[in-house]
Protein backbone atom coordinates (compact mmCIF):
# COMPACT_ATOMS: atom_id res chain seq x y z
CA UNK A 1 0.00 0.00 0.00
CA UNK A 2 0.58 3.74 -0.08
CA UNK A 3 0.92 5.04 3.47
CA UNK A 4 0.49 9.02 3.94
CA UNK A 5 1.73 10.19 7.51
CA UNK A 6 0.82 13.75 8.31
CA UNK A 7 3.17 15.07 10.80
CA UNK A 8 6.45 13.84 11.88
CA UNK A 9 6.50 13.57 15.82
CA UNK A 10 6.93 10.65 17.94
CA UNK A 11 3.34 8.80 16.36
CA UNK A 12 3.85 9.81 12.84
CA UNK A 13 7.61 8.29 13.06
CA UNK A 14 6.52 5.01 14.82
CA UNK A 15 3.68 4.44 12.70
CA UNK A 16 5.79 4.97 9.59
CA UNK A 17 8.40 3.22 11.06
CA UNK A 18 6.35 0.05 11.66
CA UNK A 19 4.63 -0.02 7.93
CA UNK A 20 7.96 0.77 5.57
CA UNK A 21 8.53 -2.42 6.31
CA UNK A 22 5.77 -3.74 3.82
CA UNK A 23 4.54 -0.70 2.45
CA UNK A 24 5.52 2.65 0.76
CA UNK A 25 5.54 5.49 3.20
CA UNK A 26 5.78 9.20 3.43
CA UNK A 27 6.02 11.27 5.91
CA UNK A 28 5.40 14.83 6.04
CA UNK A 29 6.27 17.78 8.27
CA UNK A 30 5.39 21.13 8.12
CA UNK A 31 8.88 22.04 10.58
CA UNK A 32 12.03 21.67 9.24
CA UNK A 33 12.80 18.91 12.31
CA UNK A 34 11.34 15.90 13.08
CA UNK A 35 9.93 14.87 16.30
CA UNK A 36 7.66 17.29 17.28
CA UNK A 37 7.64 17.69 21.08
CA UNK A 38 10.41 14.47 21.22
CA UNK A 39 12.89 16.01 19.89
CA UNK A 40 16.61 17.40 21.18
CA UNK A 41 17.02 20.95 21.58
CA UNK A 42 20.48 21.97 21.13
CA UNK A 43 21.09 25.30 23.68
CA UNK A 44 24.24 26.80 25.26
CA UNK A 45 26.14 23.45 24.98
CA UNK A 46 23.43 21.34 26.48
CA UNK A 47 20.64 19.04 24.85
CA UNK A 48 17.47 20.53 26.00
CA UNK A 49 14.07 19.30 24.38
CA UNK A 50 11.07 20.51 22.39
CA UNK A 51 9.03 19.05 24.87
CA UNK A 52 9.12 15.73 26.32
CA UNK A 53 11.87 14.91 29.26
CA UNK A 54 14.70 12.83 27.96
CA UNK A 55 13.05 10.09 30.03
CA UNK A 56 10.83 7.08 28.60
CA UNK A 57 7.97 6.32 32.02
CA UNK A 58 8.22 2.62 31.48
CA UNK A 59 12.57 2.43 30.43
CA UNK A 60 13.27 -0.81 28.57
CA UNK A 61 10.74 -2.94 29.39
CA UNK A 62 7.62 -0.70 28.59
CA UNK A 63 5.47 0.04 25.00
CA UNK A 64 7.69 2.16 23.88
CA UNK A 65 10.60 -0.13 24.13
CA UNK A 66 9.06 -2.94 22.65
CA UNK A 67 7.73 -1.33 19.55
CA UNK A 68 11.01 0.54 18.80
CA UNK A 69 12.42 -3.14 19.42
CA UNK A 70 9.70 -4.20 16.99
CA UNK A 71 10.21 -2.07 14.23
CA UNK A 72 13.96 -2.43 14.05
CA UNK A 73 14.86 1.16 15.24
CA UNK A 74 18.28 0.47 17.50
CA UNK A 75 17.87 2.26 20.70
CA UNK A 76 19.64 2.03 24.32
CA UNK A 77 17.41 2.71 27.22
CA UNK A 78 19.26 2.13 30.49
CA UNK A 79 17.15 2.05 33.77
CA UNK A 80 16.58 4.62 36.39
CA UNK A 81 18.40 4.51 39.44
CA UNK A 82 16.44 4.54 41.99
CA UNK A 83 13.67 4.42 39.92
CA UNK A 84 11.64 7.49 41.84
CA UNK A 85 11.86 9.64 44.75
CA UNK A 86 9.72 11.89 47.18
CA UNK A 87 11.40 15.47 48.31
CA UNK A 88 10.24 16.18 52.02
CA UNK A 89 9.06 19.50 53.63
CA UNK A 90 12.26 19.30 55.17
CA UNK A 91 13.87 18.82 51.72
CA UNK A 92 14.89 14.94 52.11
CA UNK A 93 14.36 12.61 49.86
CA UNK A 94 12.45 9.38 51.22
CA UNK A 95 11.85 6.22 48.48
CA UNK A 96 9.28 6.29 46.12
CA UNK A 97 7.67 3.28 48.14
CA UNK A 98 7.94 4.93 51.40
CA UNK A 99 5.39 7.55 50.60
CA UNK A 100 4.00 6.63 54.24
CA UNK A 101 6.56 9.22 55.44
CA UNK A 102 5.17 12.15 54.17
CA UNK A 103 1.74 11.35 55.60
CA UNK A 104 0.25 12.31 59.27
CA UNK A 105 -0.59 9.38 61.52
CA UNK A 106 -4.29 10.10 61.01
CA UNK A 107 -3.53 10.15 57.05
CA UNK A 108 -1.41 7.09 57.43
CA UNK A 109 -4.48 4.98 58.75
CA UNK A 110 -6.45 5.66 55.63
CA UNK A 111 -4.12 3.81 53.44
CA UNK A 112 -5.55 0.16 53.74
CA UNK A 113 -8.98 1.76 52.68
CA UNK A 114 -7.31 4.36 50.14
CA UNK A 115 -5.74 0.97 49.08
CA UNK A 116 -8.95 -1.00 48.19
CA UNK A 117 -10.55 1.59 46.37
CA UNK A 118 -7.09 2.40 43.95
CA UNK A 119 -7.14 -1.28 43.16
CA UNK A 120 -10.83 -1.31 42.59
CA UNK A 121 -12.44 2.30 41.71
CA UNK A 122 -13.79 2.50 38.29
CA UNK A 123 -15.79 5.82 38.85
CA UNK A 124 -14.60 8.82 39.78
CA UNK A 125 -11.73 10.66 40.08
CA UNK A 126 -8.11 10.30 41.25
CA UNK A 127 -9.08 12.60 44.05
CA UNK A 128 -11.78 10.00 44.93
CA UNK A 129 -9.14 7.33 44.74
CA UNK A 130 -7.33 8.30 47.93
CA UNK A 131 -10.77 9.38 49.31
CA UNK A 132 -10.17 13.07 48.76
CA UNK A 133 -8.02 13.31 52.32
CA UNK A 134 -5.80 16.65 51.96
CA UNK A 135 -2.82 14.99 52.41
CA UNK A 136 -3.14 12.31 50.29
CA UNK A 137 -4.39 14.29 47.18
CA UNK A 138 -1.01 16.12 47.04
CA UNK A 139 0.72 13.32 47.00
CA UNK A 140 -1.11 12.58 44.30
CA UNK A 141 -1.24 15.32 42.48
CA UNK A 142 2.20 15.67 42.10
CA UNK A 143 2.21 12.45 40.54
CA UNK A 144 -0.54 13.16 37.91
CA UNK A 145 1.01 16.49 37.17
CA UNK A 146 4.49 15.09 36.15
CA UNK A 147 3.35 12.05 34.86
CA UNK A 148 0.44 13.21 32.86
CA UNK A 149 0.15 17.33 33.20
CA UNK A 150 -3.20 16.78 35.17
CA UNK A 151 -4.55 16.90 38.98
CA UNK A 152 -5.84 14.12 40.75
CA UNK A 153 -8.91 15.26 40.73
CA UNK A 154 -9.03 16.41 36.94
CA UNK A 155 -8.13 12.67 35.56
CA UNK A 156 -10.50 10.01 36.00
CA UNK A 157 -10.07 7.01 38.37
CA UNK A 158 -10.05 4.33 35.47
CA UNK A 159 -7.30 6.01 33.46
CA UNK A 160 -5.24 6.22 36.89
CA UNK A 161 -6.18 2.59 37.49
CA UNK A 162 -4.59 1.57 34.24
CA UNK A 163 -1.43 3.83 34.70
CA UNK A 164 -0.60 1.87 37.79
CA UNK A 165 -1.45 -1.27 36.19
CA UNK A 166 1.21 -0.33 33.55
CA UNK A 167 3.63 0.41 36.10
CA UNK A 168 3.36 -2.83 37.51
CA UNK A 169 3.31 -4.51 34.44
CA UNK A 170 6.28 -2.37 32.99
CA UNK A 171 8.18 -1.24 35.29
CA UNK A 172 9.26 2.42 35.84
CA UNK A 173 11.51 4.78 34.09
CA UNK A 174 14.43 4.91 32.01
CA UNK A 175 16.85 7.26 30.26
CA UNK A 176 17.39 6.78 26.31
CA UNK A 177 21.08 7.29 25.43
CA UNK A 178 21.09 10.50 22.91
CA UNK A 179 17.87 12.03 24.43
CA UNK A 180 14.36 12.53 23.03
CA UNK A 181 16.91 12.61 19.42
CA UNK A 182 18.24 8.95 20.67
CA UNK A 183 15.02 7.83 19.71
CA UNK A 184 13.68 10.09 17.04
CA UNK A 185 16.62 9.87 14.91
CA UNK A 186 16.49 6.03 15.51
CA UNK A 187 13.12 5.60 14.02
CA UNK A 188 14.05 7.95 10.76
CA UNK A 189 16.87 6.19 9.66
CA UNK A 190 14.77 3.22 10.10
CA UNK A 191 12.00 4.28 7.80
CA UNK A 192 14.57 5.56 5.15
CA UNK A 193 16.39 2.15 5.51
CA UNK A 194 13.29 0.71 4.45
CA UNK A 195 13.10 2.84 1.47
CA UNK A 196 10.30 5.43 3.03
CA UNK A 197 10.59 8.99 3.11
CA UNK A 198 10.48 11.68 5.52
CA UNK A 199 9.60 15.37 4.39
CA UNK A 200 10.90 18.18 5.82
CA UNK A 201 9.41 21.75 5.69
CA UNK A 202 6.13 20.49 3.70
CA UNK A 203 2.25 20.95 5.47
CA UNK A 204 -0.24 19.16 4.43
CA UNK A 205 -3.43 21.48 3.20
CA UNK A 206 -5.69 18.69 2.94
CA UNK A 207 -7.28 15.11 2.91
CA UNK A 208 -8.02 13.83 -0.20
CA UNK A 209 -12.00 11.90 0.60
CA UNK A 210 -14.04 10.43 -2.44
CA UNK A 211 -16.91 8.23 -1.11
CA UNK A 212 -16.08 9.16 2.53
CA UNK A 213 -12.71 7.14 2.02
CA UNK A 214 -9.28 8.47 2.41
CA UNK A 215 -7.68 8.67 -1.32
CA UNK A 216 -4.34 10.58 -0.44
CA UNK A 217 -3.32 14.18 1.00
CA UNK A 218 -2.30 17.32 -0.89
CA UNK A 219 1.57 17.98 0.52
CA UNK A 220 3.50 21.61 -0.69
CA UNK A 221 0.61 21.80 -3.23
CA UNK A 222 1.25 18.29 -4.79
CA UNK A 223 -1.58 16.03 -4.26
CA UNK A 224 -0.27 12.60 -3.16
CA UNK A 225 -2.21 9.36 -3.85
CA UNK A 226 -2.19 7.08 -0.54
CA UNK A 227 -4.18 3.64 0.39
CA UNK A 228 -4.22 4.43 4.32
CA UNK A 229 -3.68 7.82 6.07
CA UNK A 230 -1.96 8.21 9.42
CA UNK A 231 -2.35 11.82 10.91
CA UNK A 232 0.00 12.52 14.14
CA UNK A 233 -1.75 16.16 14.44
CA UNK A 234 -4.64 15.76 16.85
CA UNK A 235 -8.40 14.79 15.93
CA UNK A 236 -9.17 18.49 15.80
CA UNK A 237 -6.52 19.57 12.94
CA UNK A 238 -7.30 16.58 11.05
CA UNK A 239 -10.67 17.50 11.38
CA UNK A 240 -9.90 20.44 9.38
CA UNK A 241 -8.58 18.84 6.59
CA UNK A 242 -10.80 17.11 5.01
CA UNK A 243 -14.46 18.06 3.74
CA UNK A 244 -16.94 19.14 6.27
CA UNK A 245 -19.58 17.22 4.79
CA UNK A 246 -18.30 14.22 6.39
CA UNK A 247 -17.43 15.58 9.76
CA UNK A 248 -20.43 13.76 11.72
CA UNK A 249 -22.52 15.43 13.90
CA UNK A 250 -21.48 13.52 17.10
CA UNK A 251 -18.29 13.36 16.35
CA UNK A 252 -17.56 17.02 15.99
CA UNK A 253 -19.50 17.35 19.09
CA UNK A 254 -17.20 15.37 21.26
CA UNK A 255 -14.11 17.34 19.19
CA UNK A 256 -15.77 20.78 20.49
CA UNK A 257 -15.42 19.14 24.10
CA UNK A 258 -11.98 17.54 24.59
CA UNK A 259 -9.41 19.70 26.51
CA UNK A 260 -5.58 19.62 25.86
CA UNK A 261 -3.65 19.24 29.04
CA UNK A 262 -0.75 22.20 30.02
CA UNK A 263 2.44 22.13 31.49
CA UNK A 264 5.35 24.12 32.46
CA UNK A 265 8.99 23.10 31.97
CA UNK A 266 11.80 24.68 33.39
CA UNK A 267 15.48 23.55 32.47
CA UNK A 268 18.63 24.58 35.49
CA UNK A 269 22.61 23.83 34.39
CA UNK A 270 24.65 23.32 37.26
CA UNK A 271 27.96 22.29 37.98
CA UNK A 272 26.91 19.90 41.33
CA UNK A 273 23.74 17.50 41.06
CA UNK A 274 20.75 18.77 41.94
CA UNK A 275 18.59 15.74 42.17
CA UNK A 276 21.53 13.38 42.84
CA UNK A 277 20.19 10.56 40.76
CA UNK A 278 18.34 9.40 37.16
CA UNK A 279 15.12 8.68 38.38
CA UNK A 280 12.20 10.81 39.21
CA UNK A 281 12.07 13.58 42.21
CA UNK A 282 8.15 13.87 43.06
CA UNK A 283 7.91 17.02 44.79
CA UNK A 284 4.28 17.42 47.24
CA UNK A 285 4.99 20.34 49.03
CA UNK A 286 5.72 23.14 46.30
CA UNK A 287 3.36 25.71 45.09
CA UNK A 288 3.73 24.53 41.39
CA UNK A 289 6.13 22.20 40.62
CA UNK A 290 4.92 18.53 40.26
CA UNK A 291 8.86 16.76 39.79
CA UNK A 292 11.98 17.13 38.64
CA UNK A 293 14.73 14.49 36.54
CA UNK A 294 18.44 15.14 36.00
CA UNK A 295 19.16 12.21 32.97
CA UNK A 296 23.17 13.36 33.01
CA UNK A 297 23.89 10.91 35.54
CA UNK A 298 23.11 8.13 32.77
CA UNK A 299 23.82 10.46 29.37
CA UNK A 300 26.67 13.39 30.46
CA UNK A 301 26.49 14.08 26.69
CA UNK A 302 23.46 15.95 27.64
CA UNK A 303 25.62 18.20 29.15
CA UNK A 304 28.78 20.26 28.86
CA UNK A 305 31.50 18.62 30.49
CA UNK A 306 31.26 18.73 34.08
CA UNK A 307 27.65 20.57 34.32
CA UNK A 308 24.40 18.78 35.27
CA UNK A 309 20.99 19.31 33.10
CA UNK A 310 18.33 19.31 35.51
CA UNK A 311 14.57 19.43 34.73
CA UNK A 312 11.57 20.49 36.33
CA UNK A 313 7.82 19.97 35.14
CA UNK A 314 3.85 21.66 36.77
CA UNK A 315 0.85 21.19 35.80
CA UNK A 316 -0.68 24.59 34.26
CA UNK A 317 -3.53 25.19 36.92
CA UNK A 318 -4.33 28.91 35.19
CA UNK A 319 -4.63 30.66 32.28
CA UNK A 320 -2.09 32.70 33.74
CA UNK A 321 1.69 31.63 32.25
CA UNK A 322 3.76 34.74 33.56
CA UNK A 323 2.53 33.71 37.79
CA UNK A 324 2.63 30.26 36.94
CA UNK A 325 6.03 30.53 36.03
CA UNK A 326 7.23 32.63 38.60
CA UNK A 327 5.46 30.19 41.37
CA UNK A 328 7.57 27.39 39.39
CA UNK A 329 10.56 29.61 39.75
CA UNK A 330 10.28 30.41 43.48
CA UNK A 331 9.59 26.56 44.33
CA UNK A 332 12.97 25.43 42.71
CA UNK A 333 14.52 28.14 44.70
CA UNK A 334 13.23 27.03 47.73
CA UNK A 335 14.06 23.64 47.20
CA UNK A 336 17.05 23.87 46.23
CA UNK A 337 18.26 27.01 48.38
CA UNK A 338 22.39 27.30 48.84
CA UNK A 339 22.86 25.58 45.92
CA UNK A 340 24.35 27.35 43.16
CA UNK A 341 22.34 26.48 39.56
CA UNK A 342 20.96 28.65 36.64
CA UNK A 343 18.27 28.47 34.16
CA UNK A 344 18.84 27.86 30.96
CA UNK A 345 15.25 28.36 29.63
CA UNK A 346 11.52 28.23 30.55
CA UNK A 347 9.23 26.47 27.82
CA UNK A 348 5.21 26.12 28.35
CA UNK A 349 3.24 23.79 26.45
CA UNK A 350 -0.39 24.98 25.52
CA UNK A 351 -2.82 25.79 23.27
CA UNK A 352 -1.76 24.60 19.50
CA UNK A 353 1.53 23.21 21.13
CA UNK A 354 0.64 21.35 24.12
CA UNK A 355 1.32 18.83 26.43
CA UNK A 356 -1.51 16.30 25.07
CA UNK A 357 -3.91 17.33 22.45
CA UNK A 358 -6.51 15.85 24.54
CA UNK A 359 -6.08 14.98 28.25
CA UNK A 360 -5.28 11.67 29.79
CA UNK A 361 -8.26 9.68 30.34
CA UNK A 362 -10.07 11.60 27.26
CA UNK A 363 -8.52 10.13 24.52
CA UNK A 364 -10.44 9.79 21.04
CA UNK A 365 -9.13 6.85 19.98
CA UNK A 366 -7.77 6.47 16.47
CA UNK A 367 -10.51 5.95 14.26
CA UNK A 368 -12.10 8.93 12.21
CA UNK A 369 -15.59 9.46 9.87
CA UNK A 370 -13.49 9.06 7.36
CA UNK A 371 -12.50 5.57 5.70
CA UNK A 372 -8.62 4.72 5.15
CA UNK A 373 -7.79 7.71 8.13
CA UNK A 374 -6.35 7.46 10.87
CA UNK A 375 -5.34 9.40 14.37
CA UNK A 376 -2.44 8.66 16.04
CA UNK A 377 -0.13 10.38 18.77
CA UNK A 378 -0.80 12.22 21.94
CA UNK A 379 -4.84 12.63 21.22
CA UNK A 380 -5.27 8.71 20.40
CA UNK A 381 -3.19 7.43 23.33
CA UNK A 382 -3.73 3.65 24.68
CA UNK A 383 -5.60 3.31 27.99
CA UNK A 384 -3.48 3.78 30.60
CA UNK A 385 -0.35 5.20 29.12
CA UNK A 386 1.91 7.66 30.22
CA UNK A 387 3.10 10.53 27.82
CA UNK A 388 5.26 8.39 24.85
CA UNK A 389 4.10 5.11 26.65
CA UNK A 390 0.47 5.88 25.53
CA UNK A 391 1.74 7.04 22.36
CA UNK A 392 3.32 4.24 21.53
CA UNK A 393 0.23 1.93 23.02
CA UNK A 394 -2.07 4.35 20.48
CA UNK A 395 0.13 3.17 17.66
CA UNK A 396 -0.29 -0.32 18.52
CA UNK A 397 -3.58 0.23 18.04
CA UNK A 398 -3.54 2.15 15.31
CA UNK A 399 -1.37 -0.94 13.26
CA UNK A 400 -4.39 -3.89 14.77
CA UNK A 401 -6.92 -1.41 12.95
CA UNK A 402 -4.97 -1.59 9.55
CA UNK A 403 -4.18 -4.76 9.26
CA UNK A 404 -7.66 -5.75 9.83
CA UNK A 405 -8.93 -3.64 7.54
CA UNK A 406 -6.42 -4.49 4.83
Amino acid sequence: MDVAVIGAGLGGLLAGAALSREHDVQVFERLDLYGGRFANLPYKGFQLSTGAFHMIPHGPTGPLALLLKEVGAKVEIVRSQPEATWLTRDRQQVPFMGFRELLSPGAQLKIPLAMVKVMGQKKGTGADMVLNDPEMVRLADSACGWCLSTTAAGTPAAEIGAVLRNIQKYGMPGVPMGGCSGVVDALERTIKDNGGRVVLSTPVDAVKVEDGAATGVVAGGETVPADVVISDIGHKLTAGLYDQRYLEPKYAAVLDRVRPSAGIKICLAAEEPLVGHSGVLFTPFTQRVNGLNEVTHVDPSLAPPGMHLTMSHQAMLTGDVKKEIELGLQDLKTMFAGKKFSVLLVQSYRDDWPVNRVSSGYDLGNLTPVKGLFVVGDGAKGHGGIEVEGVALGVMSALDLIRKAY
